[in-house]
């Protein structure tokens, strides 16, 4: 293993999802590359159903100033690079793409040649998951490349 891609979502479970992904990575001296795929802008414009209040200092300030096409794209970024540095690994590679969850993993992971890609799986409300369906779902069910599928359900849930 060489490559490793982790998809990250704003799920507040994520930051710990990325540090067993990185300690599997770094057990095999991979390459590790942070993926978040925006998918639909208007997920991120009500900030009581955002997914950046999992983002522990994220305040409302903070939120609103991101409002705007390129200002996701940014605090994407400043998201990722905030894992990057909690892992404490410069080596790490980050990178924010636009376009279905599913079909921009696969085709990243595909671009990079990976080895290996890590995902979270939490469990959603029903109805996302009947609008939604399961991003991991539809990865596992279309990829060759090894999955490391991390359960991310709250303890509480």
């Amino acid at each position: 293993m060489k490559k490793v891609l982790m998809a990250l979502d704003y799920n507040p479970t994520a930051t710990r999802m990325a540090e067993i992904g990185f300690s599997f990575a770094k057990a095999m001296h991979a390459e590790v590359t942070l993926l978040h795929v925006v998918e639909n802008e208007v997920y991120y414009t009500s900030f009581l159903t955002s997914p950046f209040t999992g983002i522990g200092d994220f305040d409302s300030a903070t939120f609103y100033q991101y409002m705007n096409a390129d200002g996701i794209s940014d605090a994407a970024n400043y998201y990722l690079e905030k894992i990057k540095k909690h892992l404490g690994d410069s080596k790490i590679k980050t990178l924010v793409e636009n376009g279905e969850f599913a079909e921009v993993i696969l085709k990243t992971a595909k671009h990079l040649k990976v080895d290996m890609i890590v995902m979270g799986s939490h469990s959603q409300k029903w109805l996302e998951q009947i609008l939604i369906g399961s991003t991991t779902e539809n990865v596992l069910n279309q990829t060759t490349i090894p999955l490391l599928i991390i359960p991310t359900k709250n303890k509480h849930n």
